[in-house]
């Protein structure tokens, strides 16, 4: 695996990246990626592993579309989702090893962190 590096003396537009992340940011869409990085689903497939309406799906899976991240293709009269670049899973495995080398800092961060985990 290719290791990129990102140059902080680099100057480059951000707001793609923060786009990006802000895209990711959601627990509902994040939860549909990590859905879908196990495969090809079904909106209604969707709906029963997460538990939401099929309106709530539906718009976030429409946001990954719009990002870029996801791509449907039609079945008969339905769609089936997938993840449209292998990098993704690679940056949630970058962040899934971040977390763990972070241990609870991310999740007990007074601004960003899980308020469940701040007030234990």
């Amino acid at each position: 695996m290719t290791s990129l590096q990102h140059d902080p003396a680099c100057e480059i537009d951000l707001s793609p990246a923060v786009a990006l992340f802000r895209s990711l940011a959601d627990p509902t869409r994040l939860a549909i990626v990590h859905e879908l990085a196990r495969g090809e689903r079904r909106i209604v497939d969707l709906t029963g592993k997460l538990r939401l309406a099929q309106s709530t799906v539906s718009a976030h899976v429409a946001c990954l579309r719009d990002c870029g991240l996801v791509v449907g293709r039609a079945v008969g009269r339905q769609s089936l989702y997938r993840l449209t670049r292998p990098e993704l899973l690679d940056l949630l495995g970058a962040a899934e090893h971040l977390l763990v080398a972070t241990g609870n800092a991310v999740r007990l961060c007074p601004v960003y962190g899980d308020e469940q985990a701040a007030t234990a």
